[in-house]
Parts: C-alpha cells; sequence; structure tokens
C-alpha cells in the first residue's frame, strides 16, 4: 500500500443486501492485510428477529448498532492502521453518524448493481437471515453517496478479486485528493 493510501484509516463497503459488500470488505481487508468487520454481527438478537421476519429495522434500531460499528472501527484503526467494514450504510445520515461516532473520516465504497442481479444473489444464499422480500425496502431508503461526500462508486459486475483489486488501487487516488481539500 503507498504511503498516500496508509491516511485512510477507515472504509466502508456499502450497499443494499445482496450486493456482495460481506465479501468484498473480506477481499479488501485480506489484499490490504488489516482487520475486517462485518456490521451483521453487531447487530442486536432483537434487530436479526425483526429482519428475520422480514421486518425493516427503523432509525432506532439502527443508531446503536451503527454506534458499535463505528466505535469497533475505531478501535480496530488505533492497534492496525485501518480497518475494512461492511456495512450497508443505506443512507446518508447513517453514513454521517458513522462519521460522528467514529470522531474521524471514512471512505464509503458504495457497491452499485442492478435490482435483478442483486434480487438472483440474494436467492441464491442460503445461510443468511435477509429474505429477499426485504430488497424492495432496501432499494426505497436507499440514498447512494453525493458528489461531496467521501465514497467511491463501483459497479457490482467483476469478479471480487477484480473489485477488491479495484478498490485498492483507487485507495490511493482517494488519499491523495482528500489531502488536497
Amino acid at each position: 500500500m503507498s504511503e498516500a493510501a496508509d491516511s485512510i484509516r477507515l472504509i466502508v463497503v456499502m450497499g443494499v443486501a445482496g450486493c456482495g459488500k460481506s465479501t468484498v470488505g473480506a477481499a479488501l481487508a485480506g489484499r490490504l492485510v488489516k482487520p475486517f468487520l462485518d456490521a451483521d454481527d453487531f447487530h442486536p438478537p432483537a434487530n436479526v428477529e425483526k429482519m428475520s421476519h422480514g421486518i425493516p429495522l427503523t432509525d432506532a434500531d439502527r443508531w446503536p448498532w451503527l454506534d458499535r460499528l463505528a466505535e469497533a472501527m475505531r478501535d480496530h484503526a488505533e492497534t492496525a492502521g485501518m480497518a475494512v467494514a461492511a456495512c450497508s450504510a443505506l443512507r446518508r445520515a447513517y453514513r454521517e453518524r458513522l462519521v460522528a461516532t467514529a470522531g474521524e473520516s471514512i471512505l464509503f465504497v458504495f457497491l452499485q448493481g442492478s435490482r435483478e442481479i442483486i434480487a438472483k444473489r440474494m436467492a441464491a444464499r442460503t445461510d443468511h437471515f435477509m429474505p429477499t422480500a426485504l430488497l424492495a425496502s432496501q432499494f426505497a431508503t436507499l440514498e447512494p453517496p453525493g458528489k461531496d461526500e467521501n465514497a467511491l462508486v463501483i459497479d457490482i459486475g467483476p469478479s471480487v478479486a477484480t473489485l477488491a483489486e479495484t478498490i485498492h488501487a483507487r485507495l490511493s487516488d482517494c488519499a491523495v485528493h482528500r489531502s488536497k481539500k
């Protein structure tokens, strides 16, 4: 990793359920040799229960979950220099909450894909609590990152290895751009 990319300490791979956040985030963290955190692991049992039954989470459900994730990312970055997480972060308010709780900038990597491709991927999953029935609510909630946000937009079409390589290659550009602000 280049010296410029070293200035990026926190990365969140984001997008709707089924877009590949966890898989791509873990591959990127492996490429960077940095810790990976899956936001799903930070949900309290009540959130998992709601989603398992096809009930979308409310903001009141999400705030403590986002706070726990941001604190864990910050703590991991303190010891490892950087942390990569997978988190839906669908709304701007959620991304702002993560940044505020972390107390520093976060690079958001938005995995963008069509509803059809993502629905096929979700239908093929057998080991996840998020049912395909909630995909519509995910797209309805989604507020893609604005041009003023610290974000990369990545199409989910290529292989996981290619996506991780592309994101890794673009980290230096992001760090250099950030340092010029």
